[in-house]
């Protein structure tokens, strides 16, 4: 199905988020969207998927025009839409979400629909367990859940958000495979991204919005200083981050274990100090999450101590954590770090310390504008935070915490985020770290963390490898590690009983 979009404008108040896009989409093609974060490309999906209508413009679908209502709308004219977090039930079983949405009513066809799903699943290569409950699936299976379930309701157009945000490079893979699979058979896709290699390794041709404007667009083999240029106006390069000087001991776990459904970690060991960036890296689901957050107060260790700053702080909440002086940064910004419809100054009004019961607007206002420059938010005092880019509300979380921390957790700290703005939060966290804050991270990206990590700790099969200096590696032999490969050589030699259930990845 040939997608056009046709002069296609919308407005948020005074913001034009699109202004007169007109891209055509041949079928059979994988059409990568490439831009910085707040470039209008997530609009424009909306607007092409039924989320919401254009202030101005035309969509036509094989020379036809057509206009939707909903998303269930343009599902029935074949468009159909994958978001950065999928939209799925999780307290629910795979065959339940499957049929969610479906035309048979409110009683389908269950036996029909299992086979469906198993049919679809095979074609694919994904591994689906239609009794499996979604909370226990992965983030890439619950893409792939997603993907089945559009295919069986006939969508020929798929618009995909951002897939590869939180998912393994083995995952990756399989995604990209299912893609082009898709594109032979005909079906059109659209990969919104941020990501140049991912352009380069799975797009037929590419367009770039800015500000909210289509400023070029290209065919494969790509230049990819060019992408770079026409994405943000100028020519950005990256390099490994420079080292900071390391000071005594801030975190301090010994034989550090946790646990869940799937996987028991026993043994970890580490001392994280003043400047130093320690990150985590592995398969999603190996670990890595539940490790941070037993470290930061927020899961109770199953076994060993956590030190802070000197004191015990085993099995006290986080609380105690965050006024000793941590704070914990989620991936999930909108559901763990902010409150979506407060505004940008009420949420640093929350984040100061108050002397009295009653806040002044004038100096809310105030500090929120000082909030809004000192880290670059596209925004004003006034804008709900479920209103701001991904990278915005990044910046609104760093523009919260404390200027007096020691230590800082963070989930994926650049998920979602294009170059410049990952760019831009890890030059305000190294500036933390000269003035002797700690990290301790986790990021499915190999080169995030081999650029800004002093050491890094490989979690495979239960198992956590010893403390590896980043500049020893590189992104091929960290992905060896991660996969498994010669894990046994840097495995934590404290860790002699690991035990999983379930997948790892």
């Amino acid at each position: 199905m040939q997608v056009e979009l046709r002069d296609i404008h919308k407005f948020f108040g005074p913001v034009h988020a699109n202004r007169g896009i007109t891209l055509t989409i041949p079928a059979g093609t994988i059409q990568g969207l490439l831009g910085e974060n707040g470039a209008g490309k997530s609009t424009l999906m909306k607007i092409l998927s039924g989320f919401i209508r254009p202030d101005r413009g035309e969509i036509r679908l094989d020379g036809r025009p057509v206009s939707f209502r909903s998303p269930a709308d343009a599902l029935r004219q074949g468009i159909g839409m994958l978001h950065q977090d999928p939209l799925d039930f999780p307290p629910m079983r795979v065959l339940d979400n499957f049929v969610a949405g479906s035309p048979g009513g409110l009683l389908p066809d269950k036996e029909d629909a299992r086979q469906a799903l198993l049919s679809i699943s095979q074609q694919f290569g994904f591994s689906l367990d239609p009794d499996a409950y979604v909370d226990t699936l992965t983030v890439g299976e619950r893409q792939q859940l997603e993907i089945v379930r559009l295919l069986w309701l006939g969508a020929r157009v798929l618009i995909f958000d951002e897939p590869t945000t939180g998912i393994s490079a083995q995952q990756r893979e399989k995604l990209f495979a299912a893609l082009r699979r898709l594109a032979d058979e005909g079906r059109t896709i659209i990969f919104v991204t941020h990501k140049l290699e991912e352009v380069q390794a799975l797009c037929h041709r590419v367009a770039v919005l800015r500000s909210g404007e289509l400023v070029g667009e290209a065919q494969a083999p790509y230049d990819l200083d060019r992408l770079v240029e026409m994405m943000f106006g100028k020519v950005i390069t990256v390099g490994r981050a420079e080292p900071v000087p390391l000071g005594e001991p801030v975190l301090e776990l010994r034989d550090l274990a946790v646990e869940d459904h799937r996987l028991h970690i026993r043994g970890v060991t580490l001392d994280i100090r003043a400047g130093e960036v320690i990150g985590l890296a592995g398969m999603e689901g190996s670990g890595q999450r539940r490790l941070l957050r037993a470290a930061a107060g927020l899961i109770r260790p199953t076994g060993g101590t956590v030190r802070f700053l000197g004191q015990d702080m085993t099995g006290r909440p986080y609380l105690d954590f965050h006024k000793a002086g941590a704070t914990y940064i989620p991936a999930d910004r909108m559901t763990e770090g902010l409150f979506p419809d407060l505004t940008i100054a009420e949420h640093v009004a929350l984040a100061r310390e108050q002397t009295g019961f009653l806040l002044n607007a004038e100096q809310m206002r105030a500090w929120a504008q000082e909030a809004i420059e000192n880290f670059s938010i596209r925004g004003r005092p006034e804008t709900p935070a479920r209103a701001l880019s991904g990278g915005n509300q990044q910046r609104l979380l760093l523009a919260l915490m404390r200027p007096d921390l020691r230590l800082i957790f963070m989930e994926h700290p650049t998920r979602g985020l294009d170059l410049e703005s990952a760019l831009w939060i890890w030059r305000k966290l190294k500036d933390r770290c000269r003035k002797g804050t700690a990290i301790f991270f986790m990021s499915s990206d190999l080169e995030e963390l081999l650029n800004y990590s002093d050491r890094v700790l490989v979690f495979f099969g239960g198992r956590v490898s010893r403390p590896l200096p980043a500049e020893e590696l590189d992104v091929e032999r960290l992905g060896q590690l991660i996969g498994g490969y010669g894990f046994d050589r840097v495995a934590n030699d404290a860790i002699t009983e690991p035990q999983t259930e379930g997948k790892a990845a």
